[in-house]
């Protein structure tokens, strides 16, 4: 058995070493995490750039990588604590994005300003209890390679956006969209595909 497989099975150690990596009520790392330990666990591309006043939540027993020439704007959060975050090459997540994993994102692709990507969800099933004191869920996220995701969207989990789309600007993605296409509104629907026969956009 591995030591992470040890560490699940044992809830009392579990819980101290979840301690060890984080303040209790708290998602950001304690700070001999982020500086002794993830620099040596998570994968930064060359030419890579995470402007320094982005949150960076990540912790060592999920993956954060970043890929090459790809750029993470201030004021996002990044938060892998409780699935992977995998950033492609030549990706630039704007400003104020949050991205909560599990979430994998293309190469070549653009996250736009305001951007919510959750691959997080709570359960609500049972009214006896509070929300946040009930099972987590979670459903990955992908961002398939070149698409464009426009300002103040909200990507929610389990949602595939195929390889070349957009997402126009304030939509809500809630099911997955196939590649080649447009998708707008809350909830998004695929407005335009490209047409290889035509080489055109045409609406749907």
């Amino acid at each position: 058995m591995s030591i992470k497989d040890n560490i699940k099975s044992n809830p009392g150690l579990k819980k101290f070493i979840h301690w060890m990596l984080i303040p209790t009520g708290e998602a950001r790392p304690r700070l001999w995490v982020k500086w002794f330990v993830n620099p040596f666990v998570h994968k930064r591309g060359s030419g890579s750039s995470i402007k320094w006043r982005t949150r960076v939540d990540v912790l060592p027993f999920n993956k954060f990588e970043l890929g090459k020439k790809s750029t993470i704007e201030s004021f996002s959060t990044i938060n892998n604590g409780v699935g992977d975050v995998i950033i492609g090459d030549n990706t630039l997540i704007g400003m104020s994005n949050v991205i909560i994993g599990p979430v994998n994102i293309g190469n070549n692709v653009i996250f736009a300003q305001n951007i919510v990507a959750s691959g997080l969800n709570h359960e609500y099933t049972d009214v006896n209890m509070p929300i946040s004191q009930q099972k987590i869920l979670v459903a990955p996220i992908i961002i398939e390679d070149d698409c464009w995701i426009a300002a103040n969207s909200v990507i929610t989990s389990g949602v595939t956006v195929g390889k070349h789309s957009v997402v126009a600007g304030g939509s809500v993605v809630t099911k997955s969209i196939p590649p080649y296409s447009v998708a707008a509104g809350n909830p998004a629907k695929v407005i335009k595909q490209y047409d290889f026969t035509k080489q055109e956009w045409v609406r749907v």
